[in-house]
């Protein structure tokens, strides 16, 4: 049968909420969950398919924030695998770097955490020997390349590494550790098993280099249904992976064109169609709705965006398993409105929107809410870009216009 293991990263046990936009205790009771859920399916799957380990590839642990009930959850899991006889490796990442108590986890005997000095272990199956290799963060930042820490493969053995490392570098990511996959491809490691970005990716070479990504995204930022990686290594050495969803629930995008429709009920049964079309692979759709095109439901819309989010919300949760975060509107038509209210509509959109000194006063308004936050809650204000504060504008100027 060969060895066989499960490869997995970022689970970010108890990760808080990140998304604002969460307002129903539903939504948000069901993603602040789902990070231990996902984690316990990643469970039941070594069970299930009688594998020979579990490799995890750091960030278990969500920095500072984690508590005591984190590390218990954990170790109970483990002792799951412990019973079953599946050996368990960890290296510790950026996160569990930062986090108060990674090092006070107890876990059971065939469970083994990886130090900040590069180590070795072997396993055995048959005439098989398979050498785990993993060097564990020991500060929350790793600026340089930890590759030539680890030590050289194992002669006569499948050499597998575990690392936490941006390998090459990727957006909304920050430089861990990093090294090129060229690099990787000509260590004579057989595969290396990665963690730390989010998106899943594969790399084909002379190693094979796999990045799971987060196993149970956590806002519209990491989308899709998360997975983890089943690696078989059969009898001659040749190693073939794929991957299994273990998400409970994935966050997608949904656009719906509503060009020329002109009923409500019309506009609900296209929404729940983009929705319906949409589902992912996992229990639970969470969608960020933006509807686009030009329609006379535009200036309704744009005037009773909370009322139409609302109703959206109630008809996805009725569809089971569907949830929108929010709704969006990038609507084109607009209906000219007389009096002086609608004259006062005309003059901010044909004057203010387009001018300089507009724009120079969003980002100032900006700058002037970021600098009044607390400093952890700073990078919360990047979602404040100048398109949504147009897009409330807007709303503005449909209300103005409904008044007309």
């Amino acid at each position: 049968m060969g060895f066989r293991f499960i490869h997995t990263a970022d689970l970010h046990l108890d990760s808080p909420l990140r998304s604002l936009a969460l307002r129903d205790p539903d939504l948000a009771e069901l993603i602040a969950d789902a990070s231990r859920l996902s984690f316990r399916k990643i469970i039941d799957l070594c069970l299930s398919e009688q594998v020979d380990a579990l490799l995890i590839s750091g960030d278990l642990y969500d920095g500072s924030q984690t508590s005591m009930k984190t590390a218990r959850f954990l170790a109970a899991e483990l002792v799951r695998l412990d019973r079953a006889g599946i050996r368990a490796f960890i290296i510790r990442g950026n996160h569990d770097a930062m986090s108060q108590i990674s090092r006070e986890l107890t876990p059971p005997p065939s469970t083994h955490v990886f130090e900040g000095r590069a180590g070795v272990e072997i396993m055995t199956k048959g005439a098989q020997r398979v050498a785990i290799h993993g060097l564990s963060f020991r500060d929350p930042h790793a600026p340089e390349s930890l590759l030539p820490k680890y030590r050289p493969p194992e002669a006569d053995a499948i050499n597998i590494g575990l690392m936490h490392t941006s390998l090459n570098g990727a957006a909304g990511h920050d430089p861990y550790a990093p090294c090129a996959l060229s690099e990787l491809q000509a260590s004579g490691f057989d595969y290396w098993a990665l963690g730390h970005i989010h998106k899943r990716a594969e790399y084909s070479g002379a190693a094979h280099v796999v990045m799971p990504g987060i196993p149970q995204g956590r806002d519209i930022g990491e989308p899709g249904a998360g997975s983890v990686t089943l690696v078989q290594i059969d009898d001659a050495g040749q190693i073939t992976y794929r991957a299994r969803v273990v998400a409970v629930a994935g966050f997608a995008p949904v656009t719906v064109d509503v060009t020329g429709l002109e009923e409500w009920r019309a506009l609900h049964r296209a929404i729940e169609g983009a929705l319906d079309a949409a589902r992912l692979p996992c229990p639970h759709l969470v969608a960020r709705l933006r509807l686009v095109g030009d329609t006379p439901l535009a200036q309704r819309l744009l005037r009773d965006r909370d009322l139409a989010e609302a109703e959206a919300q109630e008809n996805a949760k009725a569809m089971g398993g569907v949830w929108v975060e929010k709704l969006v509107l990038d609507l084109s038509a607009r209906a000219p409105v007389a009096g002086a209210l609608g004259a006062l509509a005309g003059l901010i959109e044909g004057d203010i929107l387009p001018s300089p000194a507009y724009a120079q006063a969003v980002e100032s308004l900006r700058q002037d809410l970021e600098s009044a936050l607390p400093p952890e809650l700073r990078n919360a204000i990047k979602t404040l870009e100048p398109a949504a504060l147009d897009a409330g504008l807007r709303e503005v100027l449909a209300r103005l216009r409904g008044q007309g």
